[in-house]
């Protein structure tokens, strides 16, 4: 409950996150919302009542305040910091209903920025019930009032007339408020800038295509001047020794070595478990894996990432999901395999499965666009940005519908927004290490069982036959050549580097941008499939390649049929068109309630 206008419902939004029912009130017009909340096990209804000055009501909407007092069992009285005086008015009023109540002072930081300074643990003495600073739109003072969601104490306060009411209202203020003159500082602004959408977002893609920048250079002078030599001086010569000591052409040759390519060993395509399965995680994977991590300390420590997640919370829970889930989102653009490892970190199993499987699904590894922009961008940048424009496509529509059928429950973001800081440059690094350790004790692993299991499965022909049995039925569903089919199997084992093996097909430039965009779709590279079976589990990985396998048979099919030789057809357009209003409009879709419209 609360005056209008004092953050009321961003607090309940918060609470509740945005799948709601907004009712209107028996007998009335006047809409409420209701919403709910896991609170330790249970499921706790959170009313968001109509905003009132006042419990003597004046119209419709007041009065139905005043009623819904009673069905409460707590009652948290958002109050305005800004304009103390104005709201402690229906505070008091609220206080002689004999209900449980605690106060939420919202605005908090705007009070501060405007030099107003209340002494928040005299003014809960003076009121008798809990105080609790907030500033809902970073979710500060979040924790401590969902605690006390088990108050149950009822301070009485006297009834009291109008001017009686002012009265101590002027006593009060005049004892926990001090008014002071503050102007705003640089980092005030900067603070601000960041949360809000319209200068948010502009922020948000300038540090990250700044965090990017880093991540790919610093990876690519790791591979230059420290991997590549290591592999080429030291290691290479031993795979040589090993490679004449199995013989060429034998099993374990082909399962520990690989094939030699033109007579000698090449750790990308070889595809032996010592060589291609060794190079891959070690010299190609780890470089960008360390310099992803220490950007993503960076971030960490300067207090940037939680208001990402702040600005992408609404966005991400169309597809059932929240703000923190933009994490192993960003990490996926690096490297999939430590963007499932950071899905862990997700509440409920259903926000696992929905975050690991769209990261899957959708956003190509750094190696991958880097393949991207090196195939098609000759073509023109306009076609680039057309194949990351279906991913993001997919990306959303896959996500609604998993929001649709996934059962389980997602949970809503609550997170407190740190002051911006200048990052402690030990701190990164320790966090740099512990990282890192922890990717080679759980990934490398499961890495090198995934090249394993593969390598068997070459070396027993396996794909060669997948590739005789669906080559076909793909190449008419697709408009692929065979030969692109048997690329895109073999990118199971590595993305990027399938991507490269397309180049020598002279594909047409529609063939290119389909090849690409399944590549990106149809499965995770090995390493990250085998971490995501570890972190989801046997049954859901199969759940979410059974999604991964029926989009890219829609993907590959639509694009097919909708691309041509120059872009994207009239038809194209159309079903574009349609997906992108249909995002637009699903969440908003009314169903009729027979005492309420549910939105």
């Amino acid at each position: 409950m609360g005056n209008p206008n004092v953050g009321k419902s961003v607090v309940f939004s918060r609470l509740t996150g945005t799948s709601v029912i907004s009712s209107n009130y028996p007998g009335t017009t006047v809409s409420f919302t209701e919403g709910k909340m896991n609170w330790k096990d249970e499921q706790v209804n959170i009313i968001d009542v109509p905003g009132t000055y006042t419990l003597n009501p004046t119209n419709k909407a007041e009065e139905v305040a005043v009623e819904m007092i009673e069905e409460g069992d707590l009652i948290i009285n958002v109050v305005d910091a800004t304009n103390l005086e104005r709201n402690l008015d229906l505070t008091l009023q609220i206080l002689q209903k004999n209900k449980p109540v605690i106060i939420a002072l919202n605005m908090w930081d705007e009070a501060q920025h405007k030099g107003i300074k209340i002494d928040h643990k005299k003014l809960s003495q003076k009121l008798g019930v809990p105080v609790i600073p907030t500033v809902a739109t970073k979710g500060n003072g979040f924790r401590e009032i969902i605690d006390l969601f088990s108050y149950k104490e009822i301070n009485s306060f006297p009834k009291m007339k109008n001017k009686e009411r002012w009265g101590k209202i002027g006593e009060i203020v005049e004892e926990i408020q001090v008014l002071t003159n503050r102007k705003h500082t640089l980092k005030d602004w900067i603070d601000e800038l960041s949360i809000k959408p319209l200068s948010g977002i502009p922020i948000a893609a300038l540090v990250l295509a700044a965090t990017f920048y880093v991540i790919i250079h610093v990876g690519e002078g790791i591979i230059d001047y420290i991997t590549d030599p290591f592999f080429t001086t030291f290691y290479e010569p031993l795979m040589v020794r090993l490679s004449e000591i199995l013989g060429p052409g034998t099993f374990m040759h082909s399962l520990f070595v690989g094939e030699l390519i033109e007579g000698a060993i090449d750790f990308e395509q070889s595809f032996g478990l010592l060589t291609t399965g060794i190079y891959i995680p070690f010299a190609a994977v780890f470089p960008f894996i360390i310099s992803f991590y220490f950007a993503l300390g960076i971030l960490e420590d300067t207090g940037y990432l939680p208001r990402l997640s702040v600005l992408v919370d609404n966005v991400l829970h169309v597809v059932g999901l929240h703000g923190f889930s933009i994490i192993p989102m960003v990490l996926g653009f690096g490297c999939n395999v430590p963007a499932a490892l950071a899905a862990r970190n997700l509440d409920s199993k259903r926000e696992k499965f929905i975050a690991s499987t769209l990261m899957a699904i959708s956003i190509p590894c750094i190696s991958q666009t880097a393949m991207i922009f090196g195939i098609i961008g000759p073509f023109g940048g306009q076609y680039v940005a057309l194949v990351f424009f279906f991913l993001a496509i997919i990306w959303l529509v896959a996500g609604m519908l998993m929001n649709k059928l996934v059962p389980g429950f997602s949970t809503d973001l609550l997170i407190e927004i740190p002051d911006f800081r200048i990052p402690s440059f030990s701190t990164v690094i320790k966090k740099l290490i512990m990282r890192v350790k922890s990717f080679l004790m759980e990934a490398i692993p499961m890495v090198l069982l995934g090249v394993f299991i593969v390598n068997v499965l070459y070396a027993l022909n396996v794909f060669e036959a997948m590739t005789n049995a669906f080559g076909p039925f793909l190449k008419n569903l697709f408009g692929l050549p065979k030969e692109a089919i048997s690329v895109l199997l073999m990118g199971f084992l590595r993305k990027d580097l399938a991507m490269g093996m397309l180049k020598p097909l002279d594909l047409t430039l529609k063939q290119l941008m389909i090849s690409s965009t399944l590549l990106a779709v149809y499965f995770p590279c090995v390493a990250t499939f085998a971490v995501l079976v570890k972190e989801l589990g046997f049954r859901d990985m199969l759940k979410s390649t059974f999604v991964m396998i029926i989009t890219t048979l829609i993907v590959g099919t639509l694009l097919n049929a909708t691309l041509t030789s120059s872009g994207l057809t009239l038809l194209g357009w159309l079903v574009i068109a349609g997906i992108v209003t249909f995002a637009i409009i699903f969440p908003k879709i009314k169903r009729e309630n027979k005492n309420s419209d549910v939105i």
